[in-house]
């Protein structure tokens, strides 16, 4: 009876060590392999004699690209708020996958640091107070990778465009060159109409 070759012995993890705070050392065949996070060792569910076969090294690979890709966004959202838009973006230049991406993208959405609603209202906002008019702040926003419907509402919270605009007209300011500085601030033709107005009336604010 012809004999079938040896299965070839498959490495095993022969121990796991506390290695620091939230770090786990693993030992295979009795040899350092690698550190992992606390999570990624839960969730691949590593213990000690588990075989290293081919499913547990891609359920292994996928848990530490998912930890990965959620400590690169956090250090990106750590310098500013970003949105879903431009944050999926960094993480497409660190060659993530789509299905990678999109997974640290719903985690950080559950958790409220990616909220493209709040970050809509806050700019929108800012822009305004910076005397900006609603065009130039939905192009501000849509550039910033938040969409069109959101930009919208963060827009309509905003008080009306003729009344933001006479704080940002000069006192007796040229009448041509104030309708020029306006329409590039991307104000509509009410609020310039408003503006202009003001520079006819003696109690006009004054740019701020």
């Amino acid at each position: 009876m012809r004999r079938l070759p040896d299965e070839p012995s498959r490495p095993r993890l022969t121990a796991l060590r506390r290695a620091g705070a939230g770090r786990i050392a693993l030992e295979v065949d009795g040899r350092s392999w690698r550190t992992v996070p606390d999570e990624v060792a839960l969730r691949a569910g590593l213990t000690a004699g588990l075989a290293l076969d081919r499913p547990v090294l891609r359920r292994l690979r996928r848990e530490i690209r998912r930890v990965e890709a959620l400590a690169l966004a956090a250090r990106a959202l750590e310098q500013r708020d970003l949105s879903r838009g431009r944050l999926d973006a960094r993480l497409t230049g660190a060659r993530l996958t789509a299905a990678e991406r999109e997974q640290a993208l719903e985690t950080l959405e559950r958790s409220g640091l990616v909220d493209d609603a709040r970050l809509a209202r806050a700019r929108a906002e800012a822009l305004a107070e910076r005397g900006w008019g609603d065009a130039a702040i939905a192009a501000r926003l849509e550039s910033e990778g938040v969409g069109p419907e959101l930009a919208r509402e963060a827009i309509t919270d905003l008080a009306d465009e003729a009344e933001r605009v006479c704080v940002f007209v000069e006192r007796g300011a040229d009448r041509r060159k104030t309708t020029s500085f306006l329409v590039r601030r991307g104000f509509d033709e009410d609020a310039i109409e408003a503006a202009l107005g003001w520079l006819d009336e003696d109690d006009r604010p004054g740019l701020r």
